[in-house]
């Protein structure tokens, strides 16, 4: 089967970027023809990169509308000079027989409330939520695949009902990079941040710290007094933001912000649990990592979590409590970390990239004669 994946950007790590480069790496394995078109085949150029943060989120609106609007008319394009193939669809184009849906951005703007506010300081909110309004109420795709059963109930809700078949398919979580680590790895990891055995450290990873609950996770520090955050991903003003939060809470000294990184198993490594009190997300793959990674997890009851985690075997469903929260933090560092990772790492065990893509052939070979069928009545 030929296959083209088209996405904004696609490449190793985490994200929709990243999730496209494993599906298309085991499409391959399972010997499948796959190419890529991407905002910069769109372009013809690669984005320009701005130092200034105002330019830097300017360019991201204007390059995610350019990919919508004339990235559609130039994939059509590229597409039609490949008759044989079918196509899987990430984000942002308006064309492709499979689209995978990776978040609701109307979802997340109700889950912080101040609906209307948030979506109109926004431009690029706005203009994403009538194109995908467009995209699920039309047939733009032939296609659709949400990550789990509650994202399907978030499209109906959210857009009136979807004129196309929604497939379920959960992403795959890349178990060879993303594993238990040996007491070695661990020492190591936990040196590296000057961390020594008595420190209980419960890890947070994420950039948009407002939707992912960082807040709340830092408040509940004072209701877990031997458990120390460690903080990766933000931006320099939001890091700034929450320093002065956890200042104010009394517990800034027991919070360590190391920025973004893309190193995320030494993190993992060096950690006792992985805390998420997220608003909302598609998916959550970060909590199958850290699983995977045979830490114990406490997140709220969005995306992937209430598929994967079981109160008390392989970490803690939560509400966005910081009493809670601290609660069952303090609850997991009484508890030794190696007494976790087996029903952690082998709650995703059945979640690999392998599964997923062959998941994604099944459906796509369900696409190929119905859009054979549809082209010989239209000619």
């Amino acid at each position: 089967m030929h296959i083209v994946q088209i996405i904004p950007v696609i490449g190793s790590g985490s994200g929709v970027a990243g999730s496209a480069h494993q599906l298309g790496t085991q499409l391959r394995e399972l010997g499948h023809t796959v190419e890529s078109f991407t905002a910069d085949d769109a372009r013809g150029h690669s984005r320009k990169r701005f130092r200034s943060l105002f330019l830097h989120r300017l360019s991201r609106v204007w390059y995610a509308i350019d990919f919508s609007i004339a990235g559609t008319r130039k994939a059509k394009r590229f597409l039609a000079e490949r008759p044989d193939a079918v196509s899987i669809c990430h984000n942002a184009v308006m064309t492709g027989d499979i689209y995978v849906n990776h978040g609701v951005v109307m979802a997340a703007m109700r889950a912080r409330g101040n609906t209307k506010w948030r979506m109109l300081r926004n431009p690029l909110h706005t203009f994403t939520f009538f194109r995908d309004l467009i995209r699920y109420r039309g047939h733009t795709h032939r296609a659709i695949v949400a990550l789990t059963d509650r994202e399907v109930d978030v499209l109906n809700r959210v857009y009136g009902g979807v004129a196309v078949p929604v497939t379920v398919i959960p992403h795959g979580v890349d178990l060879d990079r993303f594993a238990p680590p040996s007491p070695e790895q661990r020492a190591q990891a936990r040196a590296a941040l000057n961390l020594d055995d008595e420190h209980r450290v419960a890890l947070f990873i994420g950039h948009e710290f407002d939707r992912k609950g960082l807040a709340d996770a830092i408040t509940a520090l004072a209701h877990a007094p031997t458990v120390m955050l460690l903080v990766v991903g933000g931006y320099a003003s939001a890091i700034e933001r929450m320093r002065s939060h956890a200042d104010a809470a009394g517990v800034a000294e027991r919070v360590l912000f190391v920025g973004p990184r893309s190193d995320l198993p030494a993190y993992f490594a060096a950690s006792d649990m992985f805390v998420f009190p997220t608003l909302y997300e598609s998916y959550g793959l970060v909590i199958t990592e850290a699983l995977a990674s045979g830490v114990p997890v406490i997140t709220t009851r969005v995306g992937c979590a209430p598929d994967v985690i079981v109160d008390g075997e392989n970490g803690y469903l939560t509400d966005r409590d910081p009493a809670s929260i601290g609660e069952l933090m303090e609850r997991i560092a009484a508890t030794d970390v190696t007494d976790w990772r087996d029903a952690c790492r082998a709650s995703v065990e059945q979640l690999t990239w392998r599964a997923t893509a062959q998941k994604y052939v099944e459906l796509l070979t369900r696409v190929v004669p119905e859009r054979a069928s549809a082209e010989g009545v239209g000619g």
